[in-house]
């Protein structure tokens, strides 16, 4: 169970790693095989249709990153019966620092995971996200998403 474990703490880490250094494409290529979006909103399948939302909404600086660093904790897995998939439930806090504007966070929520056991791999089968409390996301994203 320990493997499995630190394998699916590595997907979910390195999601947050990936979109904090701005990597998107990076970011996108974990939901090769998934779904990912809002709770209560539409999912977009696949590593095209996550890099195009992702590049939709997520505004990078001068610098490639979007001036984040997303927190991850409280992380909770559950392996199938089988053995062949398994779920994870944890927390997020994203700061953001940008010129004009003091370290701050932003929003907080829960993501739900689903994952597949592959041939040699496990990967993501589903993201959603959960948005639980909204602070300012004018300097994030383009768009700001309703709250959930």
């Amino acid at each position: 169970m320990s493997g499995v474990r630190d394998e699916l703490s590595r997907l979910i880490f390195s999601y947050a790693e990936r979109l904090d250094l701005g990597d998107l494409g990076g970011v996108a290529a974990l939901f090769e095989q998934a779904s990912y979006g809002p709770a209560d909103g539409p999912m977009s399948r696949g590593a095209a249709a996550v890099e195009k939302i992702l590049r939709e909404f997520v505004i990078l600086y001068e610098d490639g990153t979007p001036r984040t660093k997303h927190l991850t904790s409280n992380l909770i897995v559950e392996v199938d019966a089988d053995g062949l998939g398994a779920s994870a439930r944890s927390y997020f806090a994203v700061l953001q620092a940008v010129d004009g504007s003091p370290l701050q966070p932003i929003i907080s929520g829960r993501y739900h995971d689903r994952f597949a056991r592959g041939s040699s791999c496990w990967h993501f089968s589903e993201r959603r996200i959960f948005m639980d409390l909204v602070g300012d996301l004018s300097r994030h994203l383009h768009s700001v998403p309703a709250p959930a």
